[in-house]
C-alpha cells in the first residue's frame, strides 16, 4: 500500500501518512473525485480527508504516476473501466467515454478514481479447505456466493494456493486480473508452485484454452455468471476437471435465479460457500454440501 501512497500528490501523501496506523492497515479503498475531498474506506467506514481535494492537474498526475507514464499501454484495460497496477491493486476509472465502431475504445478526461486495495491473506481458506478437498475423493466443484466486498476473491486466491501446494495442477482464468494481480507478466501473489495463469482472457474462451493447452486438474475463475460460461464449465467437468468459481449474490435463491442456476440444479457444484461481511469481511456464513 505504501507504493500507492508514494504515487499520490505531496499533500495527499502527507495526509494519508498521518492517518492512524490501524486505519491505514485496514484501508480498503481511496476514493478520488475531481474538485471533491478525498475519501478513504477502512474497516467498512468512510473517512473524509478534510482540506484535501483534487483538481484536474492532480488527477492527471496521479494517473500518470500509477501507470508509470505508459497510459497508452493501458488503453484496452481503460476501455473496461479499470486497470490493475503493481501489487495487484485495481483502479476503477470514470470520465469521458470514447466510442469507436459501436464499442468503447477508452476513457479520457478522468474525473473519478477508486483505488481498491488488494491483498493476499495466507490461511484465508483454512476454514473451508477441508470441506471442499479430501485426498481420498479429490477436490469438489465449488461455487462461492458473496455480495460485493465480502472477501470472495481473497478466499478463492488462497484456495488456489492451498490446492496447488497439495499437488494439483491449477489453471486460473483471471479475466479481471484480480486473482493473480498479474503485473508485467508476474503474479503479485503466491498462488502455489503448480499454478498457471491466463490473464485478462474472457472466461468462456479462457477455460477452453486451459483445457486444451495446460491439462489442469482444476480450473479457477472469478465472477462467473454469463450464459456463454456454461458450455465451458460443462466441457471442463466432462473432461474430469474440477471447477472453483465465484458469483455475486446473497442467497441460494440468488444463485438459482442466475444464469448458472441450471448447472446448480443439475448438481454440477457439490459445495456452495456463502460469504458475509458480518461480523467482519470474509465471514463464512455457510458451506452447503449438495
Amino acid at each position: 500500500m505504501q507504493k500507492i501512497i508514494n504515487k499520490m500528490p505531496v499533500t495527499l501523501r502527507n495526509v494519508l501518512s498521518e492517518i492512524p496506523e490501524d486505519v491505514r492497515n485496514s484501508l480498503e479503498e481511496i476514493r478520488i473525485r475531481i474538485n471533491q475531498p478525498v475519501r478513504v474506506i477502512s474497516g467498512g467506514r468512510e473517512l473524509i480527508l478534510k482540506n484535501c481535494s483534487i483538481d484536474r492537474q492532480a488527477i492527471d498526475n496521479i494517473m500518470n504516476n500509477l501507470l508509470d507514464y505508459s497510459i497508452y499501454a493501458y488503453e484496452e484495460d481503460l476501455a473496461k473501466g479499470f486497470i490493475t497496477i503493481e501489487g495487484g491493486h485495481r483502479v476503477g476509472v470514470c470520465g469521458r467515454v470514447v466510442t469507436e465502431n459501436g464499442g468503447i475504445r477508452l476513457i479520457k478526461e478522468i474525473s473519478s478514481l477508486n483505488i481498491r486495495r488488494s491483498r493476499a491473506i495466507r490461511g484465508a481458506s483454512d476454514k473451508v479447505i477441508n470441506e471442499i478437498y479430501d485426498p481420498a475423493i479429490g477436490l469438489q466443484n465449488t461455487i462461492i456466493v458473496s455480495p460485493p466486498k465480502c472477501g470472495k476473491t481473497t478466499l478463492v486466491r488462497d484456495i488456489v494456493r492451498a490446492v496447488s501446494e497439495r499437488g494439483m495442477r491449477v489453471g486460473v482464468c483471471d479475466e479481471r486480473s484480480e486473482i493473480a494481480g498479474m503485473y508485467q507478466g508476474v503474479p503479485s501473489y503466491d498462488l502455489g508452485p503448480r499454478t498457471d495463469v491466463l490473464d485478462g482472457c474472457i472466461k468462456a474462451e479462457g477455460m477452453l484454452m486451459l483445457i486444451r493447452s495446460m491439462s489442469p486438474d482444476v480450473i479457477v475463475t472469478d465472477e462467473i455468471g454469463r450464459s456463454e460460461d456454461i458450455p465451458a464449465i460443462e466441457a471442463a467437468t466432462s473432461a474430469g476437471i474440477s471447477i472453483i468459481t465465484t458469483i455475486h449474490g446473497n442467497s441460494y435463491e440468488d444463485l438459482m435465479a442466475s444464469k448458472i442456476g441450471p448447472l446448480v440444479n443439475q448438481g454440477i457444484f457439490k459445495r456452495i460457500i456463502f460469504l458475509s461481511n458480518i461480523p467482519s469481511t470474509g465471514t463464512v456464513r455457510e458451506v452447503r454440501h449438495v
